[in-house]
């Protein structure tokens, strides 16, 4: 029988392999952006492969130290997806002649100290339980200081969302969004049963009781107003997805995600006839060759992109992302499209694919059903966010401003994506290390083994909340 420690060293092992992997593909391509623009390696390559190397060590460490356990294909697969967001927005900056990609680089590192610290310092997952109303409480402070003044950035590109901290610009609606997933995560797990049982007949339809439902839609229902007034629509749509897939997995039933498709005909009809904005992106995914070099330029521009790539697209450095407006925040996926080809596109999808399946199985696998929900609201988060600016670049929906996880540039998004990612490390390494731990302690018969599985299920359900 393996031990836990070999087990969790072959584990780790695995990651190692992987994130040097992930560090020779960034490396190859930073190498092939900067020989399409001289014959010399820039310095700046050199300098964003080093600081790569640094980061993965400093992260693997973190992670082999504090949870060994954890799943070994997240970590590297991030660091691939981030690596190349650091290649292609280099990539904008020699098109465009902006200095986006040093910026990009420190928040990198930043984020992977955030990453690192919450790995260290969140030792069970399930103690966030405890906090949930704070986490609600949290989620609407964070929503709304970009109307607080003194803080504020202002508004831009037409929606108020950063505000500034010591220089800084950051959006606190991307942690909003962790804090949130927290919150309906906790009350759910607290209240399944009773959300699960149907009391109350309006029309056609049984629902529970008014008094354990109105908290968490409550809840929700301001940060949407929020986030609604601030014009953050994308995120507001984030939100309401995670609410209702936590619905529907907390208690299984049906009635939710339809209550929920209707609530979100609803609220798109009422966003449609008040914000004139969303009547213009509307407008321009239905006929974007209408008004192309006005409303619709962006997502024409995009198309063409996407066109003039064709299967193995026109190479590193000889794409026009200068022709694309926001190119290396909302807009970056269009760059991989025209550069890399379907083939590129169809790799770096793939390996958001890997996960979001990597992430529903650590839900799937959960010790309890706190850690389970949180699983899978975070994960469904993270898809819904790339559906959303993937098929809205692509003219599946109508654009919306949000950013590509990991690989768009913005310091806001990649902070709240590495917490996400460590949360999804602590519940997998909680989940593979109480397995290995029963393994090693099985008795030899049968018999004794389903008695210890029991005690053990009985000790770890004695929550806080229960």
């Amino acid at each position: 029988m393996t031990s836990p420690e070999g087990s969790s060293a072959a584990i780790r092992a695995r990651e190692a392999r992987l994130l040097a992997g992930a560090v020779v593909i960034t490396a190859t391509a930073s190498a092939i952006l900067g020989w399409s623009h001289s014959p010399q390696l820039p310095p700046t390559t050199v300098i964003t492969v080093m600081a790569l190397i640094v980061i993965a060590v400093v992260a693997h460490v973190a992670v082999r130290a504090a949870a060994p356990h954890a799943d070994p294909t997240l970590l590297p697969t991030v660091l691939l997806l981030n690596g190349l967001g650091l290649v292609l927005v280099r990539r904008v900056d020699l098109a465009t002649g902006s200095e986006l990609a040093a910026a990009q680089t420190v928040w990198t590192a930043v984020s992977v100290g955030v990453f690192c610290a919450a790995v260290l310092l969140v030792r069970r997952v399930r103690d966030l339980a405890r906090y949930q109303y704070t986490f609600g409480l949290l989620t609407l402070v964070l929503l709304v200081l970009p109307l607080v003044p003194g803080l504020t950035a202002g508004v831009i590109n037409g929606a108020q969302l950063w505000i500034d901290v010591f220089g800084m610009r950051f959006q606190p609606g991307e942690v909003a969004k962790l804090t949130m997933v927290v919150f309906l995560a906790g009350y759910l797990e607290r209240n399944r049963a009773l959300l699960a049982v149907a009391t109350q007949r309006v029309g056609p339809m049984l629902v529970p009781a008014a008094r354990h439902l109105a908290p968490v839609v409550l809840a929700a229902g301001m940060a949407l107003v929020i986030m609604a007034g601030l014009r953050d629509l994308g995120t507001a749509l984030l939100f309401f997805g995670a609410f209702i897939a936590l619905l529907y997995v907390a208690t299984g039933r049906l009635a939710y995600p339809a209550f929920g498709a209707a609530a979100f005909g609803l609220g798109a009809w009422l966003a449609y006839n008040l914000f004139g904005h969303v009547r213009v992106r509307v407008r321009i995914w239905l006929d974007p060759w209408a008004d192309i070099t006005g409303a619709g330029y962006q997502l024409a521009q995009s198309l063409f992109a996407v066109g003039t790539g064709g299967l193995t697209g026109t190479g590193l450095g000889f794409g026009r992302p200068q022709d694309v407006p926001f190119s290396a925040t909302d807009a970056i996926f269009v760059v991989i499209a025209e550069e890399l080809g379907l083939l590129g596109a169809t790799a770096v999808l793939l390996l958001f694919l890997v996960l979001v399946t990597r992430g529903l199985r650590i839900a799937v696998r959960a010790r309890d059903e706190f850690s389970t929900l949180l699983a899978v609201g975070l994960t469904v988060t993270f898809a819904i966010q790339v559906f959303v600016i993937v098929g809205g670049l692509t003219r599946l929906v109508p654009l919306t401003g949000i950013t590509l996880p990991f690989v768009s540039y913005g310091g806001s998004s990649l902070v709240a994506n590495y917490l996400l990612l460590a949360l999804l490390l602590r519940i997998s390494d909680e989940t593979r290390a109480a397995a290995v731990g029963a393994t090693s302690r099985r008795p030899a018969t049968g018999r004794g083994s389903m008695t210890r599985r029991r005690t053990t299920g009985s000790d770890d359900t004695t929550g806080v909340n229960r």
